[in-house]
């Protein structure tokens, strides 16, 4: 049963951008807890499909009548975790990864944490994907398609700990990199990228000249990876764009000039929203960011995403948060930049969504991003449509 529900943004921003304005669509309110989401042309139409990995189903929801397919179910014991999708050979439909086997308590043993599979696409894509069992480590946590040049695709798996980690102690986590290896998508090759980190929790590509630069955050703070001459390098300082805080969340977002800043949630599962400015004249690397809170304000923050939503020529921060806080309260907000350098929050739904995850993508084709949120307690899904200019 699809529910309806509007928000209204009363205050006028004193840079004149428009009212955050969304009107909320239920998709489904039977989800078991909504680990992670991907938006991505499924079925060749020109409209993106929202893709789901939830607790024993990997899913995705037709684009229009938003139908729900399965496309894997019972993968593997334990719950699915993660979903990655992107076209990456140009047909116009999404080639798929998945990981499962979720048991974070487990860093050693192989059979009992972690797994990786690549998902084969039927000929209807309504009907079951062929999964494809791919090398992995134990605790399995995020993954994305990222372009390592501007032909070359390369699937990167970031598991939560390191092998045989305990108490975020011990050997660094391994970054992996897969690249297909025959047209099919039955052979992979993969390699290790990186292994300095402990207690990884989710990245960021962001778009470059050539392809596209990594950002992982992490208990250490955040590194750079890019792929130069045939493998994954990290940047400047050893790859560490920020080493003072850990992050569990980290999304690129650009102001006005188009130069970069970084959002964050501090730390793991943290409560607070950061954001990372640089000044005049500075590139953007380690000891050139200035640090400012924007709130202090969550309890389990677990979904982050920036984006113009208000065609300002200025991204906004998206952030939402799965348990409730000091005031009762959980949900999701959007901050919105203003004249002075200050960000205004708005509700954009207050103990409706207890966020596990939130993507920004224009699902309707009228240039207007919408935003699309999981949640874990509520155990629903939504798509928040646009209706702010």
């Amino acid at each position: 049963m699809i529910h309806w529900l509007t928000y209204l943004f009363s205050t006028v921003l004193i840079n004149n951008s428009p009212e955050p304005q969304f009107e909320a669509q239920t998709l489904d309110s039977n989800i078991e807890i909504g680990y992670g989401l991907a938006i991505g042309d499924v079925d060749g139409d020109g409209k993106p499909d929202i893709l789901l990995a939830d607790k024993k189903e990997f899913v995705w929801y037709r684009n229009g009548d938003w139908k729900r397919f399965v496309m894997v179910e019972n993968l593997t014991e334990s719950d699915n975790v993660c979903i990655a999708a992107r076209d990456i050979n140009g047909d116009g439909k999404v080639e798929v990864a998945v990981g499962a086997q979720w048991n974070p308590g487990e860093t050693v043993d192989k059979q009992k944490s972690g797994s990786v599979h690549y998902l084969i696409r039927p000929d209807d894509p309504t009907q079951g994907w062929e999964p494809v069992k791919l090398h992995h480590e134990p605790t399995v946590h995020r993954m994305r398609w990222v372009k390592a040049t501007n032909d070359l695709f390369h699937l990167i798996v970031l598991p939560l700990h390191g092998q045989g980690n305990k108490g975020g102690a011990g050997k660094g986590v391994k970054v992996i990199a897969y690249e297909q290896a025959d047209q099919k998508g039955r052979q992979w090759k993969n390699w290790v990228i990186d292994q300095s980190m402990h207690v990884t929790h989710n990245m960021d590509p962001v778009s470059g000249e050539n392809g596209e630069t990594l950002q992982i955050g992490g208990k250490e703070g955040v590194k750079t990876l890019t792929f130069e001459d045939g493998k994954w390098v990290p940047g400047s300082n050893n790859g560490w764009l920020i080493n003072e805080y850990g992050f569990g969340e980290i999304r690129i977002g650009h102001d006005t000039k188009g130069k970069p800043f970084l959002a964050g949630i501090e730390p793991f599962h943290g409560s607070t929203l950061s954001i990372y400015t640089l000044g005049e004249d500075k590139a953007f690397a380690l000891g050139n960011l200035n640090r400012t809170v924007l709130t202090a304000a969550m309890k389990q923050g677990h979904g982050l995403a920036t984006g113009d939503l208000l065609n300002m020529g200025m991204d906004q921060i998206v952030v939402g948060w799965r348990e409730p806080n000091d005031d009762g309260d959980l949900g999701i907000k959007i901050l919105v930049p203003q004249e002075d350098g200050s960000w205004k929050k708005h509700w954009l739904d207050k103990n409706g969504m207890a966020c596990e995850d939130l993507k920004i993508a224009d699902l309707d084709g009228d240039g207007k991003p919408e935003i699309i949120a999981s949640g874990r307690a509520s155990k629903n899904l939504k798509i928040y449509w646009n209706k702010s200019y």
